[in-house]
């Protein structure tokens, strides 16, 4: 027995057929919706197994079984949706406050001897002042790259 039973109401069911008829729909939004009529275990449902359905539109079976989880407990709009990241890959090297430190520095006069700030020599200060533990000068020139501003 599935842990996770998908039975659609006639106007989810209507809804997803309509859907795949529309033919301005994102791929992955179409087999969702496929898989989701395939496996709706209502009366008159065809009520697949996640075996069939997976061979039937060629997705892994894991797809199928998080698909059934994801609308059970979320619905039918989270279920044709792309899932929602926890939390980004990874986190930001600089926030607002340490780019707004570093435009300002980069607007500032250069260090003696220099006649402007380089990307490394700015990433070095960065580290010096304790802004950020490490930095690379790609992240520099994106920060300084975003603002309008001439740094030259």
């Amino acid at each position: 027995m599935k842990k996770y039973k998908v039975t659609l109401t006639a106007e989810e069911r209507n809804s997803l057929q309509e859907l795949i008829a529309n033919s301005k729909v994102a791929a992955k939004k179409l087999i969702h919706a496929r898989i989701l009529l395939k496996a709706d275990a209502a009366p008159g449902g065809p009520a697949w197994t996640d075996v069939r359905i997976a061979d039937a539109l060629e997705v892994n079976v894991t797809t199928v079984e998080r698909l059934r989880e994801r609308f059970v407990e979320q619905g039918l709009e989270a279920a044709l949706g792309r899932k929602k990241q926890d939390r980004p890959s990874r986190e930001r090297t600089l926030d607002g406050k340490a780019e707004a430190r570093l435009i300002a520095l980069a607007c500032s006069e250069p260090p003696q001897g220099r006649v402007r700030w380089t990307l490394r020599l700015l990433a070095d200060k960065l580290v010096e002042l304790e802004i950020v533990d490490a930095v690379s000068t790609e992240t520099v020139r994106r920060v300084l790259k975003k603002t309008n501003s001439s740094h030259g």
